[in-house]
């Protein structure tokens, strides 16, 4: 599974800002916001900018996760931010392509909708 990819014209930290309101206005649960290069910068070591945001809706990972336990390990849904040479980078992997590693396969519409998600909040935290 690859990473879908999008720039974004804003800082890691502006776009990672934008894409914690989109999901408050979605009313979408955040659990975590780790800031990678942070950690880095506190054990003394060196790291561009880079975020990961973990988020999502135990109504929907839980209907994945009662048809296998396993896709556990994928959820909650995330979205990762970091500075490539000056330039922000957001990446996720689509839910679409859990279908394929784990026995899913009835839940498509709900791993489309997630997909869908996915891909309005990169558009969102990531325009002009």
């Amino acid at each position: 599974m690859s990473l879908r990819v999008a720039q974004s014209p804003h800082s890691v930290a502006v776009t990672a800002d934008r894409l914690v309101a989109a999901l408050g206005e979605r009313g979408i649960t955040m659990f975590a916001r780790i800031d990678h290069a942070g950690a880095a910068r506190a054990a003394g070591l060196e790291l561009p900018d880079e975020e990961l945001v973990i988020f999502g809706d135990p109504r929907a990972g839980t209907l994945l996760m009662q048809l296998d336990p396993q896709i556990g390990y994928e959820l909650p849904l995330r979205l990762l931010i970091w500075d490539a040479a000056g330039g922000t980078l957001v990446g996720y992997r689509p839910p679409t392509e859990l279908a394929e590693r784990y026995a899913v396969g009835e839940q498509a519409e709900l791993l489309s909708r997630m997909t869908a998600l996915l891909e309005g909040l990169v558009g969102e935290s990531t325009a002009s």
